[in-house]
């Protein structure tokens, strides 16, 4: 009967560790050597969509690159970059100007980090009330951070006037943000503020420029599957075809 009992509690335990799980705000993954993505939450169109970021750890300190979209996560994410790791963020980049990457570049400034945009998301940002960077790139520009480097790249137009990606030259990594979707997305999401006839000359700049990725990081599905550009450039051509018809 003990062991019954004891296993019936062992379940429970289990079940309620997932629920919990499955309810976390703040998910942190290890992605490969010292670079992380964090997910958190908020709801679209009534259901509840993941925002994925992702942070690296040099020996100068993290590099951050968009915010949360939750926006009671800007400390979480920031207690627990610095329990894990021992570190501060000192540097944060916004890939576009929408609040699931810039919701928190105020914050962040407050609490001295670097926060970064580009020009045109900075305009964008202020013609749409949403939060600003401190420092403005004014071109694609490649950053140092201890013992690792990595580009910004604006390819043109597509799910915003303004986004961009990043590019980790030796690591072989691409942050797409929300301009590349997952490989199993059945369409490009929202594009109120984008431009369906660039979107896929502006992929394959992207396609061109960064051969062989050894991952791409999509913002809001999995970013396990190494399809998710090519699958987002066919989803683009379908969607210029629909539209010149």
């Amino acid at each position: 009967m003990r062991i019954i009992i004891s296993t019936l509690v062992f379940l429970c335990s289990l079940t309620i560790a997932a629920a919990q799980a499955e309810d976390a705000k703040l998910k942190i993954a290890h992605l490969t050597e010292n670079f992380y993505i964090y997910t958190t939450y908020n709801t679209y169109q009534e259901s509840k969509v993941p925002a994925n970021g992702m942070y690296l750890v040099t020996s100068n300190g993290v590099v951050m690159f968009d915010t949360p979209w939750d926006t009671t996560q800007f400390q979480p994410l920031l207690d627990s970059i610095q329990v894990r790791h021992n570190k501060k963020v000192i540097m944060c980049f916004a890939t576009h100007w929408h609040s699931d990457k810039t919701a928190g570049l105020e914050y962040y400034r407050q609490q001295g980090i670097k926060t970064y945009s580009t020009v045109l998301t900075d305009e964008l940002s202020k013609k749409n009330n949403k939060k600003r960077a401190e420092f403005l790139m004014t071109k694609d520009t490649v950053f140092h951070a201890g013992e690792y480097s990595f580009e910004t790249f604006y390819p043109g137009q597509g799910h915003t006037v303004d986004n961009i990606v990043i590019w980790f030259k030796k690591e072989k990594i691409l942050f797409g943000g929300c301009l590349i979707k997952g490989a199993s997305d059945e369409n490009l999401g929202f594009l109120g503020d984008g431009n369906i006839t660039e979107y896929e000359s502006t992929l394959k700049r992207v396609e061109k420029k960064y051969r062989s990725p050894r991952f791409i990081i999509v913002a809001h599905s999995d970013w396990n599957n190494l399809n998710s550009l090519k699958h987002s450039i066919m989803m683009a051509k379908e969607l210029k075809k629909k539209k010149s018809n």
